[in-house]
């Protein structure tokens, strides 16, 4: 067998156990075929995956996903809404999530017809191993990323909360206000032991709590929309000024026009906010290791859908709550502004300790598919074995709070990073995939489902154009502008 050309009916690797194929099905539940008509190698496969398969319900898959989804972008996407308009943000929105619907169906498609379940082994079913590779390394780079930019919001945000609830106004180089302290206890004691779970089908009940903290942070987003007056006024740190302009008014009677929402907005802003709304639903790496634990793999596709939809709903409350609270006063970073009311309210305070809670506990549902991808490029013949699955987890850790805490100005890199292995995840490599996997006889290469695949491929190669750009233009005019950040 020829390396770069994989059949149908390769040798499989016992690394392999996620891959059956099972025929042309969309699902691989759909098709239960006779063993007399099949290669023992491959019953004997089935049989292991279906050992391994059927531990996740339903609902803990709709968790997991919905948790791999959701990131810490949610604080940023007021600052896109004010800077695209509400009809605007709303349009585009529809449009990504649509969009990444379809992307997960081209996904769930190419798992049914080989039955692959590991975004790395699509790609070497596609092109052999440097498909595998290209996919391995888009995984690694973008869910570092990722999990970086979680671990840099428990180490400037952390700090901060106990600040806050201690009243200390001038630190004074205490140990426990230290974030690169912070960061290190929190992977010690929350992130490290949720990573080494064997499947991650058992981090469902944290991603649920996770969740929960995000609908937290949206009631309050909410709750402060009608208790906090337009124009504000800032905190004034050590000041006896108490008073707040509570008046939408101006002295001539007519409403504040910084008190208006726009419908539509663009301006030199608004380029940076397609990209951060087109990475708010990356969880592709992700949906083929829920897939593979799914108890019936028939509702792949609703997990999928149910998921976007409700990470929809949210993402556009908390977008459009924030941006009627501050208008064109909100910051990249929502709770910042909030801040600059009130440092020491309450609710605010507990808010920042959800969202905390939030993306720590994303951090492992996000390493379980790099160390997949990892023992995938490395390890593609080895069985499971607790030591590499423990060391993986442990190296992994070590070097991204290596990367927080000796690297401030990495935002940079990551900007790179999250602009071309993003687009490759969501968009290039489901349609290339789907193009070259599903056989010419049951849908030739003119047909309508590949022509839509290669204009989304297309689509994905626009976006890393248009990313790379807005870097470049960022780092040659010295203002960094994009907000980071999934």
């Amino acid at each position: 067998m020829s390396e770069d050309k994989p059949g149908a009916t390769a040798e499989t690797s016992p690394a392999e156990v996620t891959a059956i194929p099972n025929g042309k099905g969309h699902e691989p539940g759909d098709d239960v075929m006779a063993t007399a008509k099949t290669p023992p190698a491959i019953t004997q496969l089935r049989l292991l995956l279906h050992v391994f398969e059927g531990k996740t319900s339903f609902g803990m898959s709709v968790f997991n996903l919905g948790n791999a989804i959701m990131g810490s972008g949610i604080l940023g996407l007021a600052y896109a809404m004010a800077n695209t308009g509400v009809i605007l943000f709303l349009i585009l929105l529809t449009v990504v999530a649509v969009l990444s619907s379809y992307s997960i169906h081209l996904l769930l498609k190419c798992s049914g017809i080989v039955g692959i379940r590991a975004y790395e082994q699509l790609g070497y079913r596609a092109f052999g191993t440097p498909g595998k590779m290209a996919a391995g390394i888009a995984i690694t780079l973008q869910n570092i990323g990722a999990m970086s930019s979680y671990l840099y919001i428990v180490k400037y945000e952390f700090p901060l909360v106990i600040q806050a609830f201690l009243k200390v106004d001038q630190p004074s180089g205490e140990w426990f206000l230290n974030g690169n302290y912070l960061v290190i206890i929190v992977s010690i004691a929350v992130i490290l032991p949720l990573a080494l779970m064997k499947q991650l089908g058992y981090l469902g009940y944290t991603s649920g709590f996770s969740l929960s903290c995000m609908v937290f942070f949206l009631a309050a987003v909410i709750y402060k929309k009608f208790n906090i007056p337009c124009p504000f006024v800032d905190f004034a740190f050590n000041s006896t000024v108490s008073a707040v302009n509570v008046s939408t008014m101006d002295p001539g009677g007519e409403v504040d026009p910084a008190c208006i929402p726009k419908m539509a907005n663009l301006n030199s802003q608004t380029a940076y906010t397609i990209p951060i709304l087109a990475f708010a639903f990356v969880c592709h790496p992700e949906v083929l290791p829920i897939y593979t634990e799914l108890r019936k793999y028939k509702k792949m596709q609703h997990v999928a859908n149910i998921s976007i939809t409700v990470m929809y709903v949210m993402y556009f409350l908390a977008a459009l709550f924030g941006y009627l609270t501050f208008y064109g006063e909100v910051e990249a970073e929502l709770l910042h502004t909030y801040s600059r009311i009130d440092p020491y309210d309450t609710l605010i305070l507990c808010v920042r300790v959800a969202v905390l809670t939030a993306v720590t506990l994303t951090v492992p549902i996000v390493l379980f598919p790099v160390r997949r991808a990892i023992q995938q490029m490395i390890f593609p013949n080895k069985t499971f074995n607790w030591l590499r699955h423990i060391a993986i987890a442990f190296v992994l850790l070590t070097f991204i709070n290596l990367l927080v805490i000796f690297a401030p100005n990495i935002l940079g890199i990551f900007g790179v990073i999250g602009a071309t292995s993003a687009p490759c995840l969501i968009f290039i490599f489901p349609a290339i995939f789907y193009i070259r996997i599903v056989p010419k006889e049951e849908e030739p290469l003119r047909s309508a489902p590949k022509i839509m695949a290669a204009c989304f491929a297309g689509l994905g190669f626009l976006f890393m154009i248009m990313s790379l750009s807005f870097i470049i233009i960022d780092w040659t005019t010295g203002t960094s502008k994009a907000a980071s950040g999934h």
